[in-house]
């Protein structure tokens, strides 16, 4: 299993596929499949059966995970993509951008 270097809470931008542009929060990573889902980005359509829960049914929007290597990390500081970069800090490993060299 590889080292992800996005995490959730992070703000990243698709750079390739159907979704190329598009900016979002990670939701969630899924560290086994090296996916991840972002807010807002690859959006499907799941047709669902009337239920206790969803007593209409039908068709309802949700986002699917997108490969990690579809995306980059955004620079807090400028705005635009950077790659991602592990340092130790004292006894501490920390991720930083290799952008703006700054702590993410």
């Amino acid at each position: 299993m590889t080292k992800l270097k996005i995490k959730s809470g992070d703000i990243v931008r698709v750079i390739a596929g159907d979704h190329k542009g598009s900016e979002g929060k990670v939701v969630r990573v899924y560290r086994e499949k090296n996916k991840a889902v972002v807010e807002g980005v690859n959006m499907v359509s799941k047709h669902t059966k009337p239920s206790a829960k969803n007593p209409q049914g039908g068709i309802v929007k949700k986002e699917a995970p997108i490969h990690v290597s579809n995306l980059a990390l955004v620079d807090a500081k400028t705005k635009t993509t950077t790659k991602v970069g592990f340092r130790t800090e004292g006894d501490k490993k920390v991720r930083f951008s290799k952008k703006s060299n700054q702590v993410i």
